[in-house]
C-alpha cells in the first residue's frame, strides 16, 4: 500500500512542474486523495459492501470535488491534476500513468445495466480540461484528448482527438514514443502544428498567395509579350492584377504559424 502510495506522490512530483515536495503532494492535491480513497470504495463495491463503497465515493466526491464511481477501475501512477468537476463512470477504465484534468467526463451513452457504457483509456493517456468521453470503446496508450472536445468513437494509439466532435489527428513521432511505453509526458491535447483546422486554414492560404503569384506572372508576361509585338497596351485589361498583394503572412499569423 505504502508502495503505491510513494509511485502515485513521484509521479504527481514528475508531471506536475507547481508541486514542490512529497509532504505537499501528500496533504494538498485533491487529486491524490481520491485516488487514495477510491480504493478502498472499489474493494467494497466488489465485495458485495456496495452501501459502503458508494458513501466513501461520495465522501471523496465532497471532500477533493472529483467524483469516481466505486466500480470504476482504475490503474498505476494514474494523475487528476486539478481535477474539479471530475465525472468517471462505473464501467470506466483508466490504465496507467494516464493524466486527467478538471472538467473531464468519462460517461456513457447506453441505460442498460451490465453492460459495458463508459470509455477505457490505455496507458499514457492524457484527457485534457472539459473533454467528454463518452461510450463503451477504447483510448489508445499514449493518445491524446483535447480541451473541450466530445469523443464518440475509438482513439488509436498515440493520436490526438480535438474537436465537437472530435477529429482523429494521427501521432507524432513523439506520440508514437509515448504509446511505445516510452517515458514521454505530453501535457496537452492539441498544438497549432496538429490542430486541423489550422492546417486546413494554412493550406488554403498558402494555396490562393499561390495561384495570385501565377496569375500576377501571367499577366506580367501577356504585357512584356504585348510590346515585344507592338501592339497597344490596352490589350491588358486595366484591372489586371500585375502587382501581388495577397497577405499570405498576415493570415497565416491569425489562424496560428
Amino acid at each position: 500500500m505504502f508502495a503505491r502510495l510513494r509511485s502515485d506522490i513521484q509521479c504527481i512530483l514528475e508531471r506536475d512542474p507547481a508541486a514542490r515536495s512529497a509532504w505537499e503532494v501528500l496533504t494538498l492535491y485533491p487529486g491524490l486523495h481520491a485516488v487514495v480513497l477510491h480504493r478502498p470504495a472499489h474493494w467494497c463495491w466488489h465485495h458485495g459492501l456496495r452501501w459502503f463503497g458508494a458513501f466513501i465515493a461520495h465522501f471523496a466526491r465532497w471532500i477533493t470535488g472529483i467524483e469516481i464511481h466505486p466500480g470504476a477501475k482504475i490503474g498505476e501512477r494514474v494523475f487528476f491534476d486539478h481535477a474539479m468537476g471530475v465525472v468517471v463512470g462505473e464501467t470506466a477504465e483508466i490504465g496507467d500513468g494516464c493524466t486527467i484534468y478538471q472538467g473531464v467526463t468519462l460517461g456513457g451513452t447506453s441505460l442498460y445495466k451490465g453492460t459495458k457504457r463508459h470509455p477505457t483509456l490505455g496507458r499514457d493517456v492524457v484527457v485534457s480540461a472539459g473533454a467528454k468521453v463518452l461510450g463503451g470503446f477504447t483510448v489508445g496508450d499514449g493518445a491524446r484528448i483535447g480541451a473541450n472536445a466530445v469523443v464518440i468513437k475509438p482513439v488509436p494509439a498515440g493520436a490526438t482527438a480535438v474537436g465537437i466532435p472530435a477529429r482523429i489527428i494521427p501521432g507524432t513521432p513523439a506520440q508514437r514514443e509515448a504509446a511505445g511505453g516510452r517515458e514521454t509526458f505530453l501535457a496537452y491535447g492539441v498544438t497549432q502544428s496538429d490542430d486541423p483546422l489550422s492546417l486546413a486554414m494554412r493550406g488554403l492560404i498558402d494555396n490562393a498567395s499561390s495561384q495570385e503569384h501565377q496569375i500576377a506572372l501571367l499577366w506580367q508576361a501577356i504585357e512584356t509579350l504585348s510590346a515585344g509585338r507592338g501592339q497597344k497596351a490596352d490589350c491588358v485589361p486595366s484591372d489586371a492584377a500585375r502587382d501581388e498583394c495577397f497577405e499570405a503572412e498576415k493570415l497565416t499569423q491569425l489562424v496560428g504559424k
